[in-house]
C-alpha cells in the first residue's frame, strides 16, 4: 500500500544501516540528539530503526537528517510503510551477513585449523607458512573488510564499535603472524593465522545467526502485513446494491487506490482489503490475527469488518469506512512497530555502559598486552592475549538484550489481541498490586436494557414521556443512551428531537424537545448520583429503592424549572460478560488485588463485584473523580508504600484514569480516547486479557533481565580470563559470536508464550 507510517509530518522513522553493537546506538542517538530542531530521537539495534521526533515549528527535513547521521559513518534512509518487511539486501547469500561469505570463510579457514584437532593423537602438521598466508589473506582483507570499514567510519566519528574491535584484533594476529613468517619462513607451527581467520569466520556467522533470529522477532509485524490484499474488487458506483445485484460489475482496483465510501466486494475466502459495514450478505469473518480470537465471528447485515480479517462462506459487499493509515489494522501495526522501537527505560543504563564500553576494552587490551610483555618477555604471547581481550569484549550481547526480548514479547501478545504500545509498562507490569476496573462495557457487555420506567408526571401518555427521554438521547453514542432509543422504538413510539442538547460531562444531558407536551421546555436527564443536592433527592431515592436494591443504573428525567419537577425515573440493567468471573480469579492467582470503580449507585456496584469475587468496590464515583481514586490506591500501601496499580476502561470518561494508573489497560470495543492513553490495548472485549497481558509482560521483563545478566555477566568473566592467556584468540571470537545469538534465542523463547486461559 502506499501509506506513510507516520501521520505527523513532525515524527518519522529511518532505517539505519550499519549499526553493529550497542556503541553504534548510542553514538547514532548521540548525532540525532545534537542536530537543531530535533526534540528526541531512540535507536534500536533490534529493529536497525531511529524514531525522530522534531521540535514544534522546526525547519529541519528529513534530507539534512540523513545526511548528517551517514556523516557518522551509517548509511539511513526513511523508512519504508510499517517497516522493513522485504529482505534485507545485506542479507542476501552474498550480502555482508550473509551465508555465503560465512561458508566461504569456513572453506578458506579449515585447512588452518583443523590441523589443531589432530595434535592430541601426536599428528603434528600443519601447512606451510607460504599456503597458510595465500589461504588467510583473502579472510583478512575480502571477507573481514567490512569490519575494516566500519571501524574506520568509527574512529571518523569519534567513538569505536565492535567492528573496530574486531578489526584491531584479527589486525593483530595477522601482522604478527606475517612478521614471524617472514623472520622464520619455515616456522609453520609457530604462525596464528588460524586465530585471525576464525575470528571472522566467527564474527559472521554470530552475525549471520543474528540477522536470522531478529528477523524471527519481527515476524508478528510480518504475519499482520501479509494479511493486506493487494487489490480490492470496487463495484460501479452508479450499480444499485439489493438482493441479486449483478456481482460482476465491478473493477479491480490497487489498494492505495480505494477511498472511504467505495463500495467493495469480497468473495468467500477472500481477505476483507477495508474497514467498513456490511451493505449486503452475512458470513462468518475469522479475526484471529487480529483479535485473537480463534472462532470466527458471524456478521450480518449493518455489522462492522476490519479490514485484514478472513471472508468465510458468504458473499459480502462492504461500504469502506476506513483504508490505509487509518483502518485498524494499520493502527495495530503501527502500535506494535512503535512498542518494538521505542526504548525501555532500563536501556538508558545500557546506553550509559556502551558509550564508554569500546574505549575502556581497547585500554584494557593496551594494558594486558604490556602487562604480559613485561611479565612473559614474550612479544606474541603479549600480542595474542590483547588480541583475545579485544575480540571477547563484544558489546553485541549488551545491545540486543533489551530489544530483542521487547520484539519477542510485544510480538506474541500482539497475535493474541494484547497491545502493547509502551515499553515502560513492561518494567511495571511485574510489580502490580491492584488491577481497578471500570464496569459498563469492561466487566458488563456494555449493551443495558431499559428494565424500569417509573412515570412522576401523571401523563396521561407515558409513551409520549419515554419518546421524549428518548430524544434527548439522539445522536449519543453512549450505552444508556442507545437502550433508552431502543426502548421508545420497542413501544412504538418515535424519539422526540430535541431543538437543542448540550452534553453534562459527569450528569447528564441537558436538551429541549421540538414537540410534545413538554416542547420548547428545558429537560434534564442526569444520573441519580448528581441529584444529592436536589430537594426531590429523598423523593426520587425512596421511589427508586427497588430498582437500585436489583443492582440497576439509575437515570432521572427533570424538568429543570424553577422549582424543579422530577418526571420519570429509568432503570437500566447490563449482562455481565462470560467471562468476568474467570478474570477476576486469574488475577488473583497471580496475588493482584481487585478493585471496581463505578458511576452506578454504590448499592448496585456493590452487588455486581460481590458477584464476580471483586475484593473493593467503589461505587457513584463521577468521572473526574475516577482518577483521584487512582491516586489514592497507589499510596495504599502500610504506612502510604508505594502501590503499583493498572486501570481497565473502555469510555473517554476512564481516559484520565488510564493515564494516571501506573498501567493503563483499554479496550478495543471502546474509544479511541482511552486507548491513546493506555500503554496497553485489548483487541477483544475480554476481561480475562488483563491477566494475560500481565502475565507477558512479567514474562518478557525477566526476559530482559535474564539477557543483561548474561550479557554482563559473559562480559565481567571473559575479558579477564582472555587477559590471563586462558581464552585463545579462536576460542574468544567463538564465544563472542555465539553470545549475541544466545540471547537473542533466549528471547525468542517467548515465542512459545500462551494465554493463561488456554
Amino acid at each position: 500500500m502506499s501509506q506513510q507510517k507516520d501521520t505527523n509530518p513532525s515524527i518519522f522513522t529511518l532505517d539505519i544501516d550499519g549499526m553493529t553493537c550497542a556503541s553504534c546506538v548510542a553514538r547514532v542517538e548521540k548525532a540525532l540528539d545534537h542536530i537543531p530542531g530535533v526534540e528526541a530521537a531512540s535507536v534500536n539495534l533490534a529493529t536497525e530503526q531511529a524514531k525522530v521526533r522534531l521540535e514544534p515549528g522546526s525547519t529541519t527535513s528529513a534530507d539534512e537528517i540523513i545526511n548528517l547521521v551517514q556523516k557518522t559513518g551509517y548509511g539511513a534512509k526513511i523508512s519504508s510503510p510499517h517497516g522493513k518487511l522485504a529482505p534485507n539486501p545485506a542479507h542476501a547469500f552474498w550480502g555482508s551477513d550473509g551465508l555465503g561469505r560465512v561458508l566461504l570463510s569456513f572453506a578458506l579457514s579449515a585447512p588452518l585449523f583443523l590441523p589443531m584437532f589432530f595434535m592430541p593423537f601426536g599428528i603434528h602438521w600443519a601447512l606451510s607458512s607460504k599456503w597458510q598466508f595465500l589461504l588467510a589473506t583473502p579472510v583478512q582483507f575480502f571477507l573481514g573488510w567490512r569490519f575494516y570499514k566500519a571501524g574506520f567510519k568509527s574512529v571518523l566519528a569519534g567513538a569505536g564499535n565492535m567492528d573496530l574491535l574486531v578489526a584491531l584484533g584479527t589486525s593483530a594476529a595477522y601482522g604478527l603472524s606475517v612478521y614471524q613468517m617472514l623472520a622464520s619462513p619455515h616456522a609453520n607451527h609457530e604462525l596464528y593465522f588460524e586465530g585471525s581467520t576464525v575470528i571472522i569466520c566467527m564474527v559472521l556467522l554470530g552475525k549471520w545467526l543474528e540477522a536470522r533470529a531478529k528477523r524471527q522477532t519481527s515476524e508478528a509485524i510480518r504475519a499482520l502485513q501479509k494479511l493486506w490484499p493487494e487489490n480490492a474488487k470496487v463495484l460501479n458506483s452508479n450499480l444499485e446494491i439489493k438482493d441479486g445485484v449483478a456481482l460482476d460489475q465491478y473493477r479491480e482496483l490497487p489498494l492505495d487506490q480505494v477511498f472511504p465510501g467505495d463500495r467493495v466486494l469480497v468473495l468467500p475466502g477472500e481477505r476483507i482489503p477495508v474497514d467498513g459495514l456490511i451493505l449486503l450478505g452475512n458470513s462468518h469473518i475469522d479475526e484471529s490475527l487480529l483479535t485473537g480470537e480463534s472462532d470466527p465471528v458471524k456478521k450480518t447485515l449493518g455489522a462492522k469488518v476490519i479490514g485484514g480479517s478472513l471472508n468465510g462462506e458468504g458473499v459480502l459487499i462492504i461500504d469502506a469506512s476506513a483504508v490505509g493509515v487509518e483502518s485498524v489494522l494499520s493502527k495495530i501495526i503501527t502500535l506494535v512497530e512503535d512498542a518494538q522501537t521505542q526504548k525501555a527505560p532500563i536501556q538508558k543504563l545500557v546506553d550509559r555502559v556502551s558509550a564508554i564500553f569500546v574505549p575502556s576494552v581497547i585500554i584494557i587490551a593496551l594494558i594486558t598486552g604490556l602487562a604480559n610483555w613485561i611479565y612473559l618477555d614474550s612479544v606474541s604471547i603479549a600480542i595474542l592475549r590483547s588480541v583475545s581481550v579485544l575480540v571477547i569484549a563484544c558489546p553485541c550481547a549488551l545491545g540486543l538484550a533489551t530489544p530483542a526480548a521487547i520484539m519477542a514479547g510485544t510480538g506474541v501478545a500482539a497475535r493474541f489481541g494484547i497491545l502493547i504500545k509502551d515499553p515502560q509498562v513492561l518494567e511495571l507490569a511485574h510489580r502490580l498490586n491492584i488491577v481497578a476496573f471500570d464496569k459498563t462495557g469492561t466487566l458488563t457487555i456494555g449493551k443495558p436494557q431499559v428494565l424500569e420506567f417509573i412515570d412522576l408526571s401523571n401523563a396521561s401518555d407515558k409513551n409520549s414521556l419515554l419518546a421524549t427521554a428518548a430524544g434527548l438521547q439522539m445522536g449519543s453514542e453512549h450505552p444508556l443512551a442507545k437502550a433508552l432509543i431502543g426502548a421508545a422504538k420497542s413501544a412504538g413510539t418515535i424519539p422526540i428531537p430535541p431543538t437543542q442538547s448540550e452534553a453534562l460531562p459527569g450528569i447528564g444531558i441537558a436538551g429541549i424537545p421540538s414537540s410534545g407536551p413538554w416542547a420548547n421546555q428545558k429537560l434534564l436527564l442526569q444520573s441519580i448520583a448528581s441529584l444529592e443536592s436536589s430537594p426531590h433527592y429523598s423523593e426520587i431515592l425512596t421511589k427508586a429503592q427497588d430498582c437500585l436494591n436489583q443492582g440497576q443504573t439509575v437515570s432521572v428525567l427533570m424538568h429543570s424549572g424553577t422549582p424543579s419537577v422530577p418526571l420519570a425515573i429509568i432503570g437500566f440493567g447490563d449482562e455481565l460478560k462470560s467471562s468476568a468471573n474467570a478474570a477476576i480469579s486469574a488475577l488473583h492467582q497471580l496475588h493482584i488485588r481487585t478493585v471496581m470503580i463505578s458511576g452506578d449507585n454504590a448499592a448496585a456496584a456493590k452487588r455486581v463485584g460481590q458477584s464476580i469475587g471483586i475484593d473493593e468496590v467503589f461505587g457513584q464515583v463521577l468521572p473526574s473523580n475516577k482518577a483521584e481514586i487512582i491516586r489514592q490506591l497507589q499510596t495504599s500501601g502500610k504506612n502510604q508504600t508505594k502501590q503499583y496499580v493498572a486501570m481497565v476502561g473502555d469510555g473517554v470518561n476512564d481516559a484520565p484514569a488510564l493515564a494516571t494508573a501506573d498501567v493503563g489497560m483499554a479496550m478495543s470495543t471502546g474509544t479511541d480516547v482511552a486507548m491513546q492513553a493506555a500503554g496497553i490495548t485489548l483487541m477483544r472485549g475480554d476481561p480475562s486479557l488483563v491477566a494475560d497481558a500481565i502475565d507477558i509482560s512479567k514474562r518478557t521483563w525477566q526476559k530482559i533481565q535474564q539477557n543483561l545478566f548474561w550479557a554482563f555477566a559473559f562480559n565481567a568473566t571473559g575479558i579477564p580470563l582472555a587477559a590471563l592467556g586462558y581464552l585463545s584468540p579462536m576460542l574468544a571470537g567463538s564465544a563472542m559470536a555465539l553470545s549475541s545469538f544466545c540471547v537473542l534465542s533466549n528471547a525468542l523463547l517467548l515465542k512459545r508464550w500462551r494465554p493463561m486461559h488456554l
